[in-house]
């Protein structure tokens, strides 16, 4: 428990509720499902408590953590990966991507070069876990880089040249390349082995359910609807880095991508047919552990009806004294655990 997970900068990250939420994991439960994992801290401290992780995000970028920090045992980035991946651009015609899309949107035309020129030597490293701490550190150096850590503002650059902002965050005018730096110790001493084989997986959770078995416990932190629940929104620009589309429209002045993958959990018109299909798919899984929040879509007594046809329920509350940004964590909301047992 001494190992520490990278601090997030992630809307709605669990982070700061981790050791409130492991508080109700059973000790019996010794296989947990993860289905909406996003920074990956919950899924992290199931790793520490020695427990069997599947951990899952339907967005890549997301899922890519995971595969660095969950599933993989001992795979670091060392010196000589670094280099390679400090090298030119293995092949400009095809990696130029970042260069085109975001150039002075995001950052200026060095940076969206080195980019792609990293991007180009991530797929020269032969090791999959060792890809997947390149992009985590990087898509978090990017974070570090953007003022409010998400992509869904055309202010990067104005605040970049703001001298009070650069005063509170300095990391607006650093170089991406330092930055990078900067997080790869803090990363690679993430890297350990539980002794279970813990997977990353990038699936829909409603179509990865059926095809689950023997779980004991799942932990549900679904994009809480009708606060910031467009991830992709936020985070497209990591999206689109991770997965280097050649072939999507890009779309407003924030190039994000289209058209954007559907979830199921974003809108009113169809979250309560989701968390019922959700439910009914995990009815042989004895325990689970869903957050949500007091200001979102749908309250939590119709969630709790939902819910108790397969089990019985529990609510645990934990009030927000300050706002954090993002899924309605503003001063006075409640965050929601509703603890679900056989």
């Amino acid at each position: 428990m001494d190992i520490k997970f990278p601090k997030p900068q992630y809307l709605g990250a669990k982070y700061i509720h981790g050791e409130w939420i492991t508080r109700h994991i059973p000790e019996c439960a010794q296989v947990v499902l993860d289905a909406f994992s996003g920074s990956q801290s919950i899924s992290f401290l199931c790793k520490q408590l020695g427990k069997k992780v599947i951990t899952n995000d339907f967005l890549k970028f997301n899922s890519e953590i995971g595969k660095a920090l969950i599933e993989n045992k001992n795979e670091i980035l060392m010196p000589e990966d670094i280099s390679i991946l400090f090298s030119d651009n293995s092949d400009p015609k095809e990696y130029n991507l970042m260069e085109q899309l975001f150039t002075n949107i995001f950052f200026v035309r060095e940076e969206t070069k080195f980019l792609d020129a990293f991007r180009s030597n991530i797929d020269r490293l032969k090791n999959k876990y060792k890809k997947a701490l390149a992009f985590t550190i990087m898509n978090r150096a990017l974070t570090r880089k953007v003022t409010m850590g998400h992509f869904a503002h055309t202010q990067a650059l104005v605040y970049a040249a703001n001298p009070d902002r650069i005063k509170r965050n300095r990391s607006l005018i650093r170089p991406i390349k330092d930055i990078f730096s900067e997080l790869i110790s803090e990363y690679n001493n993430a890297v350990f082995d539980n002794g279970c084989e813990c997977i990353s997986c990038n699936e829909d959770i409603i179509k990865f359910l059926p095809t689950l078995s023997n779980i004991d416990l799942a932990y549900f932190d679904p994009p809480y609807c009708n606060s910031h629940a467009d991830y992709q929104g936020f985070y497209h620009l990591l999206e689109t880095y991770t997965n280097y589309w050649k072939d999507k429209e890009f779309i407003n002045g924030t190039k994000r991508y289209s058209h954007k993958k559907e979830s199921g959990f974003e809108t009113k018109k169809e979250i309560i047919g989701s968390f019922k299909k959700l439910f009914s798919l995990s009815k042989d899984i004895p325990y689970w552990l869903i957050s949500y929040n007091d200001r979102s879509y749908p309250d939590i007594q119709t969630l709790v009806d939902l819910i108790r046809p397969y089990r019985k329920v529990s609510i645990d509350r934990k009030l927000y004294q300050t706002g954090r940004g993002g899924k309605g964590s503003v001063a006075g909301s409640n965050e929601i655990l509703l603890v679900c047992e056989p």
